[in-house]
């Protein structure tokens, strides 16, 4: 089952080009992981503080395996410093379908 999640993490004002520089260094090597289905990195329309990554993994063991890679150090020994709140992290559960064609063929 695919796992996707959508977080949410709020800079402080004073750290946000430091902190958009690290949360866009993980784009890459976290696309590169295994069960990795997509990664995509935004910032807030209204507000260039709060940024929101937007996840679809193959498994939660490949969400867990992501959470301890090495290249996710830099950031996680800064949390305190960067952020003015604690990252928040929204698991969903799909309920529409995939794709135009996956929803036809169910339609028969």
């Amino acid at each position: 089952m695919t796992i996707t999640i959508i977080g949410t993490v709020v800079g402080r004002p004073d750290t946000r080009d430091e902190l958009e520089r690290l949360l866009a260094a993980q784009v890459e090597p976290t696309r590169s992981e295994p069960g990795c289905i997509n990664y995509d990195f935004h910032v807030d329309a209204n507000d260039e503080c709060i940024f929101i990554f937007y996840e679809n993994w193959a498994s939660q063991a490949d969400l867990d395996a992501h959470m301890l890679m090495p290249h996710l150090a830099p950031l996680m020994g800064q949390i305190d410093r960067l952020l003015a709140e604690p990252i928040t992290i929204r698991h969903l559960r799909m309920i529409s379908s995939r794709t135009a064609d996956e929803a036809r063929m169910r339609q028969g």
